[in-house]
């Protein structure tokens, strides 16, 4: 029997369609780009041009363009054609998502090809708009700039590693330095050294000789960024138990990322215990994408080596804001958009900020810029569970919001975001916490995430998580007190459960109780 829908009279007139869902944020969009680089070929399509793109739709082919390249000059028909196929599925998934821009991008195969202007011709003929082929200087500068929309003020070195080259570039507070092309992506550096890793050490060796005197990185971050790289990281993920399996903003010691990238260079892939996590078709070029990365360390000697989820394409899609909009905090873009789409009321999250900012000078609480960030984000996503069993709202918060799509946040910070949210609805107690999480924070942001928890715990105890109530409230150090000050208006607001929350949050903050006073 056929189910029977229900009416939906509460459904807004094209709410329906795909484009005009309520989960769904109008603006300059859908985005759709086709990457075609060295080993893969892919398509993203973004939901809008914004400072925090949202990915609605993400596919790849390994169709190794890049295979013989170096030792032919061209390239070869299987994987033309099979990487043509590719691209006319992806043009037509973008007219099904009604894109309003496709945007089309290759690198070094193409660029390198005596072939390549043949294919660019059949890839425009394909999807109806011009491809932009990107030199060498252009895919550093993208690659730098991604990494650059995806971290606060990034400074240290990017290296974009794909199947024909290697980029590396300067970035200095956010701002893109010049960048140098090495011949050393991974299907190239395995043909050039005809699949012997001893060849391929000399080969990277010498080429990267230079590069230490231009590069200088001693102390400071390395960002990596490419498929190859990612495997590599998401492999030491799993043989280490890590566990937050977020790719973006993943961070390994120098020194253990070069013994790491050692083993696999000079190891059996097959013979990992965790090999299992890395794709098949990716197994091949990761000894050699380890290999790269080892030589990386050695010549530049960065302090650590950071994950970048955002590359080229994320470059690209900056490039084409304005300065105002790259210029805003993706952390905070993405969770005001999530509190838009999720929460009971976007203004009251809004209006918990200066709230807790005040509750936090209350009780002498001092705090960094990041850390006034960090809660200013804790703030806008504390309510997007509303709508789960209320005996699972602090579980799923947290899990929501420590793999939540966000950028401009480190790990410890996605930890601290995913705890307030989980004492903010479970309560200061932590017993039933998987204590994984908490490894993640420092004993500071665990204190802190516990003191925003009970702090919203009160703020939503005094709204019922409408906006215009809580600004006419503020808490006040009273002495060994802490002052919950209500204006006569809203008097019957007071009650016991309110009591016992400013209690609660008061001896949370060293103090011996709270105290509700009438104004």
């Amino acid at each position: 029997m056929k189910p029977i829908l229900p009416s939906r009279s509460y459904v807004a007139a094209g709410a329906l369609d795909g484009v005009h869902a309520p989960g769904r944020i109008v603006g300059r969009g859908p985005l759709a780009v086709i990457d075609i680089g060295s080993n893969s070929v892919r398509l993203v399509i973004y939901e809008r041009l914004s400072r925090a793109p949202t990915v609605l739709f993400n596919e790849k082919t390994l169709a190794g363009l890049g295979k013989g390249v170096a030792s032919t000059g061209r390239l070869g028909e299987e994987q033309v054609e099979k990487a043509l196929l590719a691209i006319q599925r992806f043009k037509m998934l973008a007219d099904v998502e009604r894109c309003v821009e496709l945007h089309i991008l290759a690198t070094a195969a193409v660029r390198d090809a005596s072939n390549g202007p043949e294919f660019i011709e059949r890839v425009e003929t394909i999807c109806g708009v011009p491809l932009t082929l990107l030199s060498g200087a252009d895919e550093a500068r993208l690659s730098a700039m991604g990494v650059a929309s995806g971290f606060i003020h990034p400074s240290g070195i990017v290296g974009d590693l794909g199947g024909g080259s290697l980029e590396l570039v300067r970035l200095t507070d956010g701002a893109v330095g010049e960048g140098r092309t090495f011949p050393l992506g991974g299907i190239r550096l395995e043909e050039a050294a005809g699949g012997s890793i001893k060849k391929a050490e000399k080969i990277a060796a010498e080429a990267l000789a230079d590069a230490a005197a231009e590069m200088i990185c001693e102390g400071q971050t390395f960002y990596a960024v490419g498929g190859t790289w990612r495997s590599l990281a998401r492999l030491h993920m799993f043989e280490i138990g890590y566990p937050l399996h977020v790719m973006h903003g993943y961070e390994i010691e120098a020194d253990e990322a070069l013994e790491f990238a050692r083993t696999v260079a000079r190891t059996d892939v097959s013979s990992i215990d965790q090999i299992g996590v890395v794709s098949k078709s990716r197994r091949n070029l990761l000894p050699f994408g380890a290999l790269v990365l080892e030589k990386v360390i050695e010549t530049l000697k960065p302090a650590r080596v950071v994950l970048s989820a955002l590359g080229v394409r994320e470059g690209h899609l900056f490039e084409l804001l304005s300065e105002a909009e790259r210029n805003e905090d993706p952390l905070l873009e993405a969770a005001a958009e999530l509190a838009y789409l999720r929460s009971r009321s976007p203004r009251h999250a809004e209006e918990l900020i200066d709230w807790t900012a005040e509750g936090f000078k209350a009780l002498g609480v001092l705090e960094t810029a990041e850390e006034a960030r960090l809660r200013a984000a804790g703030c806008l996503v504390s309510d997007l569970g509303w709508r789960a069993h209320p005996d699972y709202r602090g579980e799923q918060s947290l899990n929501l919001i420590a793999h939540g799509a966000f950028t401009g946040i480190d790990h410890p910070g996605r930890a601290y975001l995913a705890l307030s949210a989980y004492f903010r609805h479970v309560g200061i107690v932590d017993e039933a916490l998987s204590p994984r999480i908490r490894e993640l924070a420092s004993t500071r942001l665990k204190g802190r995430a516990r003191l925003l928890g009970a702090m919203l715990r009160l703020a939503y105890m005094l709204s019922a998580s409408m906006p215009g109530i809580v600004p006419q409230t503020r808490l006040e150090s009273g002495g060994d007190n802490l002052r919950l000050i209500l204006p006569s208006a809203l008097a019957g607001l007071d009650g016991e459960r309110v009591r016992k929350r400013l209690s609660q949050l008061a001896k949370l903050g060293g103090l011996m109780d709270g105290i509700v006073v009438i104004e």
